[in-house]
């Protein structure tokens, strides 16, 4: 058993060279809002949600994007209505979000 039930990863990466990277598309406003979320809802701590600040995750075409282990499923969102559907749905009940899913073709 895992300490933590899920963990979602937040790519925050920024690129001094101007690349595409998920730091210009509101990825720390994403963040902030899943954290205050999950902890809104009971979900943080031990047999929870931890939510993780991430260094670049590879799939900045599709940025901004999140990702949640076990299950490694890859997310895209666009604002905060996205990071709630999330949370309510995958995070707290195990439901993918099917509609937000970042298509595997999808890369650097």
């Amino acid at each position: 058993m895992s300490y933590f039930q899920r963990h979602i990863f937040f790519c925050l990466n920024q690129r001094e060279n101007g690349e595409n990277a998920c730091a210009q598309h509101g990825a720390q406003a994403g963040f902030d809002h899943c954290k205050s979320r999950v902890k809104q809802l009971g979900l943080a701590g031990k047999d929870g949600v931890r939510v993780n600040k991430s260094g670049c995750l590879d799939r900045c075409a599709g940025g901004p994007v999140a990702v949640v282990y076990p299950e490694a499923v890859w997310y895209s969102y666009v604002d905060q209505s996205d990071i709630d559907e999330i949370v309510e749905e995958h995070l707290q009940h195990g439901r993918v979000v099917e509609r937000l899913v970042l298509p595997d073709a999808i890369g650097r």
